[in-house]
C-alpha cells in the first residue's frame, strides 16, 4: 500500500519548546498574568466589601450608579497590577540587570566578568544575548591580554639594540680605545642601527597589511618564477649555512598582487632558512588544480612543539625564549595575514626535531 506524506498538524516539541520560551511570549503571558491577578484581587475585595457593607449608605449610592462603580474597581485594579508588577519584575527584569551590572564592569576594564547564563535560560532571546556577551568579553579578555603582550614584546625587541648602541656608543666617547676596538664597537653599533631599521620596516609594512582590507594592482605572473626570485633574494642566507635548496615547481601562470604575495614567500623561505642546521635541507613545493594553488615549504630544521605551533603566527611570539635568534616574530604574523588578504590560508605541520612544512593555499582567480 503506498504511504502518502501528511504535513504535521501540530508544531514538533522543540518547535512548541522554542516559540514558548520567546521573550514576546513570555512577557504576553507575565502581563495577563497580572491583570488576572489583579482582577481576581479586585473582585474579592468587592465580595469583601459588599458583605461587611452591604447595607451602607455609600454602598448604595455606588450600586445605583454603576459608572462611579466601574471606575472605584478600575482603580483598585490597577493599584494592584501595579504593585504585582513591581514585584514579580525583580524576576522577570533579573538577566537585564546582571547584563547591565556587567556592562558597566567591561566600561571600567574588567574583561573577567561573566553573565551567569542559566539564570536567562528559560528565554531564548535572553539566553543567547547573555551567551553573545559571555564571548565578547571572553574575546575582549584575549584582545587585552595580546595588547599587553605585543607591548612588552615590542618594547624588548626596541630596547636591547638601542641600549647596545647606547653603551657602545659611550665606550667610542671615552676615546681610549685603539683602532680594532674602534672599529668593532662602530661595526656592532652599525649593525643594530640596522636591526632597528628593518624592525620598524617590518612593523609597518604588517601595520600596512593589517589595515589593508581590498587587494588591488592584481596581474598576471608567473608564480614559480617569483619563488625563485624570493630564493635567489636569500642565496646568501642558504649558501653561509651550506643548505641544499630543492625546488619543484610546476609553471603556474597567478593573478594576484605580487608585492603581497613576495611578502609570504621570503618569509617562509627566510624563516626555514633560519630554523635549518647546517648542511641540512629545504625544499619548495609548487603545484595547482582547477581551484587552488599550493605551495608547501619544508625544511630539516629544529621543528617545533604543539605549543609553539598554536602560538607561532601571533605577533612578535618566539618559541625560543632567549631571543638568541636573529628574527622579531613578525615574519610569519605577516605570511599569514598576506595569506588570509589574498584569501587563501596558512598552515604549519611540525614536530620537535622533525622539521616543519608550511603549506600556503590560495584560491585561483580568473
Amino acid at each position: 500500500m503506498k504511504q502518502t506524506n501528511q504535513p504535521p498538524l501540530s508544531p514538533l516539541p522543540h518547535e512548541e519548546l522554542k516559540i514558548r520560551h520567546t521573550l514576546r511570549w513570555r512577557l504576553t503571558i507575565f502581563v495577563f498574568f497580572i491583570m488576572m491577578l489583579s482582577g481576581i484581587l479586585t473582585f474579592s475585595v468587592y465580595i469583601c466589601i459588599l458583605l461587611l457593607f452591604r447595607n451602607s449608605p455609600p454602598m448604595l449610592m455606588l450600586t445605583v450608579n454603576p459608572l462611579f462603580f466601574c471606575m472605584i474597581l478600575l482603580l483598585i485594579s490597577a493599584l494592584f497590577g501595579t504593585v504585582l508588577a513591581a514585584f514579580f519584575g525583580k524576576y522577570f527584569l533579573r538577566p537585564i540587570k546582571q547584563l547591565s551590572d556587567a556592562t558597566r564592569e567591561v566600561k571600567k576594564g574588567n574583561f573577567r566578568v561573566r553573565v551567569n547564563e542559566s539564570s536567562s535560560r528559560p528565554v531564548s532571546e535572553m539566553s543567547e544575548l547573555v551567551k553573545n556577551f559571555n564571548e565578547m568579553v571572553h574575546e575582549l579578555e584575549g584582545i587585552e591580554l595580546f595588547r599587553n603582550d605585543f607591548i612588552n614584546n615590542f618594547s624588548h625587541e626596541f630596547k636591547t639594540p638601542i641600549v647596545s648602541i647606547r653603551g657602545f656608543a659611550r665606550e667610542l666617547e671615552r676615546g681610549n680605545l685603539d683602532e680594532a676596538q674602534r672599529e668593532e664597537y662602530a661595526k656592532i653599533i652599525a649593525e643594530e642601527s640596522d636591526r632597528l631599521a628593518r624592525l620598524s620596516t617590518n612593523v609597518l609594512e604588517l601595520s600596512k597589511l593589517e589595515n589593508q582590507q581590498i587587494v588591488i594592482n592584481k596581474s598576471h605572473f608567473f608564480l614559480d618564477e617569483q619563488l625563485r626570485q624570493c630564493i635567489l633574494l636569500r642565496e646568501k642566507e642558504w649558501t653561509e649555512k651550506n643548505l641544499d635548496i630543492l625546488p619543484e615547481l610546476e609553471s603556474v601562470r597567478f593573478f594576484g598582487n605580487e608585492e603581497i604575495l613576495a611578502h609570504i614567500w621570503t618569509n617562509l623561505i627566510g624563516n626555514a632558512i633560519k630554523f635549518t642546521p647546517r648542511d641540512g635541507s629545504v625544499r619548495i613545493k609548487l603545484f595547482e588544480n582547477d581551484t587552488h594553488v599550493t605551495v608547501e615549504i619544508s625544511d630539516t630544521g629544529i621543528g617545533m612543539t604543539e605549543e609553539v605551533k598554536q602560538h607561532i603566527f601571533e605577533k612578535f611570539y618566539q618559541g625560543d625564549a632567549s631571543h638568541h635568534r636573529d628574527g622579531y616574530g613578525i615574519g610569519l604574523t605577516m605570511a599569514a595575514r598576506a595569506a588570509t588578504l589574498c584569501g587563501g590560508t596558512v598552515s604549519v605541520e611540525s614536530a620537535l626535531g622533525e622539521g616543519s612544512t608550511f603549506t600556503v593555499v590560495l584560491p585561483k582567480e580568473r
